[in-house]
């Protein structure tokens, strides 16, 4: 069955003789380009757009937005979340023009570690990541907890909590797996 596949019969003999490199080089390049545009159709939404487009074609793509907040610099923030059992929230900001400056997932390690403890307030992170999927308060520790689901590296299902103070400032952060996707706790919920 080896043989079969990387030999040939040879013209006009029966002495089989190896496949032209040629050949496995062509079917290589066959399947590359098949793979890449098989990858293509895999764009998440915050990789289809491109800085400068027009806002228009961010709604006609993922619909109206369920949260919007203005930024200070005069822009404005789109979210498209899909919380509460979804693991994304994809902003896009956009300039007083209606042109796009940036198109991201915002529940990612990466975004949420630009969070400053004793600096942010609800609002910031209310304006980052957009409306938390619970919140809760918790009296003897005197903190407000605002907890996001997320997928950590694209295989963890995880859960990233903010905890505020009275005065709803950011005093310490904290990440847990989701017990949602834990088998073992199911029951739990």
């Amino acid at each position: 069955m080896f043989n079969r596949l990387f030999t040939a019969p040879a013209p006009g003999g029966t002495t089989p003789q190896p496949v032209r490199a040629g050949r496995l080089r062509r079917a290589a390049l066959a399947c590359a380009c098949f793979g890449a545009v098989m990858l293509t159709g895999c764009a998440q939404p915050w990789q289809q757009f491109q800085p400068g487009e027009d806002q228009s074609t961010l709604i006609t793509r993922l619909g109206a937005p369920r949260e919007t907040y203005d930024l200070p610099n005069g822009s404005r923030r789109l979210m498209w979340p899909t919380q509460p059992m979804g693991e994304t929230t994809t902003a896009a900001d956009v300039d007083a023009a209606g042109k796009i400056l940036s198109v991201r997932q915002v529940l990612q390690p990466n975004e949420f570690y630009r969070a400053e403890v004793g600096k942010w307030t609800r609002d910031d992170v209310l304006v980052n990541f957009g409306r938390p999927v619970e919140t809760s308060y918790f009296p003897l520790m005197k903190r407000e907890v605002w907890t996001y689901r997320y997928l950590e590296d694209n295989v963890w299902y995880m859960m990233f909590s903010f905890y505020f103070d009275n005065q709803g400032v950011l005093r310490t952060t904290q990440k847990s797996p989701d017990p949602l996707h834990d088998p073992d706790r199911r029951s739990l919920f």
